[in-house]
């Protein structure tokens, strides 16, 4: 393929498609200057439509468990490929992916496939308040589930607010009965639960949040969710997009453990790279589900065979050895960016929750959204940067989580080790 000029291939992307993207964090709005537009991935390599390669540390954003391309994985595809793209019908396929999930995690005793992580909470919003009767959902500041309207609600000032809209085009009544509260405080939501319990048919929070960087949450915060909500009649829905499968063969569910929720949403690594979701939960909810209950919820792509069989590839090979190889380069390079950040004495903390983890660019702990934007943005941007023109692909943004896979070789961990003190020196020098 005929290298291209980034630079060009962007200013003309920006007068085809809104601000050159079709997803808004790959515009670098928040770090500057040109996207790296890739146009192949194999193992923990992207390379850039100039011909530049990448040690990435994106890795889709999470799909990516095994590595770009991961040769058994696209076998699958292109077998699946070769019978069909998409019947509109079921296929064995997806049933065998509905096991698997199964198997990993018990409280999904039902699932239900559908095309994206949006879709998947969205779905499990309207199954909650078909359940319960009640229209009022909390959600946690700086916990991100999609871009439905509801969803969308942004916090105000204050402990807990009625929802906003976060979004133009988002309605205030879209959003009214969403209520926002600050993630990890569990006072702030009994309190809600005091004023409004008998309104209240779920809360949704991420399993362990990677939408404002990573913020695990407090011992026992989970749990105490569970607790809060079995005892108001209300659901407990736990958002696994993005650590399900991710940081264990069972997701943060698996990891934490003690506590059941009542629905759960995965997507990201279910598909293996391919446009896939689910929710799954107790048998007598989603049995509330159409066709069989009055919930209506519907995809023509939902299952399709080429997602499915990335998905079942992708799940039969991510085994033991994945996740500890995973593990432990998440802790080598965890140890190593704190190291090399500290010897340039840039302020920081480092947040994870299993591999998952985020640099902040503060000295202060990060518990809660308002503390994670009080940090300082640009020297991420300088770091990202830096970083960047060492052939080390970060995620473009502050509010990411950084993901390794079972492909980052000593090789790929070597580039990476080698480009930290430049960045770390770029990042000190405002």
């Amino acid at each position: 393929m005929a290298e291209v000029n980034p630079d060009s291939l962007f200013e003309h992307a920006r007068e085809v498609i809104p601000g050159g993207v079709s997803s808004p964090v790959r515009a670098y709005g928040s770090v500057g200057g040109t996207p790296v537009f890739v146009s192949s991935a194999r193992g923990p390599y992207i390379t850039g439509v100039d011909g530049r390669e990448y040690v990435d540390l994106v890795c889709s954003w999470g799909p990516a468990l095994l590595g770009h391309a991961h040769p058994e994985v696209v076998a699958a595809v292109q077998a699946a490929a070769s019978r069909g793209l998409s019947f509109g019908a079921p296929t064995a396929a997806e049933v065998e992916l509905a096991d698997a999930v199964r198997a990993r995690v018990p409280a999904a005793e039902q699932v239900r496939f559908v095309s994206t992580g949006t879709e998947a909470t969205m779905t499990a919003i309207r199954l909650a308040r078909g359940a319960t009767g009640r229209d009022a959902i909390v959600k946690f500041a700086g916990c991100y589930h999609g871009h439905s309207d509801a969803l969308l609600a942004a916090a105000g000032s204050g402990v807990a607010t009625q929802g906003l809209p976060g979004s133009a085009g988002v309605t205030q009544a879209a959003a009214a009965d969403t209520i926002v509260v600050d993630y990890n405080d569990l006072n702030a939501l009994e309190g809600v639960f005091a004023e409004a319990g008998d309104r209240i048919a779920a809360v949704i929070t991420e399993a362990a949040p990677s939408n404002m960087g990573v913020v695990p949450p407090a011992p026992g915060f989970n749990a105490a969710l569970r607790e809060l909500t079995q005892r108001h009649g209300a659901l407990l829905i736990l958002d696994e997009v993005l650590t399900g499968f991710r940081v264990g063969p069972g997701g943060w569910l698996g990891l934490e453990g003690g506590y059941t929720p009542d629905l759960v949403t995965f997507g990201k690594v279910i598909g293996g790279g391919m446009p896939l979701a689910a929710l799954g939960g107790r048998a007598d909810l989603m049995q509330l589900l159409a066709p069989v209950g009055p919930v209506y919820q519907a995809g023509t792509l939902s299952g399709n065979p080429l997602a499915t069989a990335a998905g079942l590839a992708t799940l039969r090979l991510a085994d033991a050895g994945v996740y500890d190889t995973v593990d432990r380069r998440s802790v080598e390079l965890q140890r190593a960016v704190s190291e090399a950040l500290s010897a340039a004495s840039v302020p920081h903390t480092v947040n994870s929750a299993g591999s998952l983890f985020s640099v902040f660019f503060r000295a202060e702990p990060v518990r809660n959204y308002d503390e994670a934007k009080a940090q300082d943005q640009s020297a991420f941007a300088r770091f990202f940067h830096s970083m960047l023109d060492q052939g080390v692909a970060l995620p473009p943004s502050a509010f990411e989580a950084w993901f390794l896979s079972a492909a980052h070789d000593d090789a790929a961990m070597g580039r990476i080790l080698q480009a930290l003190p430049g960045a770390a020196r770029a990042a000190a020098h405002s």
